[in-house]
């Protein structure tokens, strides 16, 4: 039986030092090759202007843009500390140019109608105050035929997988919060109960040993 999910946060990850704690546990996840970017270009999100939803400190975009041509890239964060953070690494990775980060909340984003040919996320959904609001502004932000890509961590991980992930979270000042994001984190059917009112066309939903994944396009 899978326990009552308990909510973490809907403020992101602020203070000088949290954020440092969680760009080198993002920074370590990037060098050893298992960010969520081949995924996302796997989805079919391989080019154009794309929108990622609390993109931290920026590595999972930024890889993206480096992976991929004719493509820029807008940050929507809540945290200020983490922007600043995201552009530093933008700059760090010569992309400054092909990116910008806006303070906002996905609940509620101050970009135009169908202004993004894509949207994605990794690792934020389960800190999303009222997800069903978000995916409508996903659904608003979109160009008509636009796709996105959403993937998370499982609230029904199983043990192994959460063992594994939590021996592999680095700094070790990390690991309180993955435990606490795996308990705000959803399961596959909750989320798809959610999403499907939303009214996207070919919506998959679907999970791995270690999360789940949302897609599909407008």
């Amino acid at each position: 039986m899978t326990n009552a999910r308990i909510p973490e946060t809907d403020h992101g990850i602020t203070g000088e030092l949290n954020v440092k704690i969680y760009d080198q546990f993002q920074r370590n996840f990037r060098d050893k090759g298992i960010l969520a970017t081949d995924r996302i270009i796997c989805s079919g999100i391989e080019r154009g202007y794309a929108l990622e939803i609390g993109p931290g400190p920026g590595y999972l975009g930024l890889e993206w843009l480096r992976k991929t041509s004719n493509s820029i890239l807008t940050g929507a964060e809540i945290s200020e500390d983490m922007i600043r953070i995201a552009e530093s690494n933008s700059r760090e990775y010569g992309l400054d140019d092909r990116t910008q980060y806006v303070l906002c909340e996905g609940e509620q984003m101050p970009f135009e109608d169908e202004n993004f040919d894509a949207v994605f996320t990794n690792g934020s959904l389960h800190e999303w105050s009222d997800p069903i609001k978000v995916f409508r502004e996903i659904k608003r932000v979109l160009v008509p035929g636009g796709k996105f890509f959403v993937s998370d961590l499982r609230r029904d991980v199983p043990f192994p997988s959460k063992w594994l992930m939590y021996v592999m979270s680095q700094p070790a000042e990390i690991r309180p919060g993955f435990l606490t994001s795996v308990r705000a984190a959803y399961t596959r059917d909750e989320i798809h109960e959610l999403v499907r009112e939303v009214g996207f066309t070919a919506l998959i939903t679907s999970q791995n040993p270690f999360g789940l994944q949302v897609t599909g396009s407008k």
